[in-house]
């Protein structure tokens, strides 16, 4: 079982641009000019790095599809905080 994951997100306030961010990406759209462009959340200057974190450090719904999603597939989660496109790139 992972005990870290490193991950890029991307958080909005809309399913529906969520959605679109997605679709974007699968037509070859960047991560990382997608999050400088549209995330809410800090890491977005970054292109969405979260860098690397310890299970349990997300909030949970987070954190499932962190330790337990495809790897450098986009994932779609709702959490109190919004909308996330997430893509893991690695598990340790």
């Amino acid at each position: 079982m992972a005990a870290t994951a490193h991950a890029l997100h991307i958080l909005v306030k809309h399913k529906e641009l969520a959605e679109d961010i997605i679709k974007q990406l699968g037509k070859g759209a960047k991560f990382q000019t997608l999050a400088k462009k549209h995330s809410s959340c800090p890491s977005g200057k970054k292109g969405g790095d979260l860098g690397e974190f310890k299970r349990g450090q997300m909030v949970s719904q987070f954190d499932k599809v962190a330790f337990s999603g495809a790897i450098l597939e986009p994932h779609l989660v709702k959490t109190k905080f919004g909308w996330h496109v997430i893509k893991v790139l690695y598990r340790t």
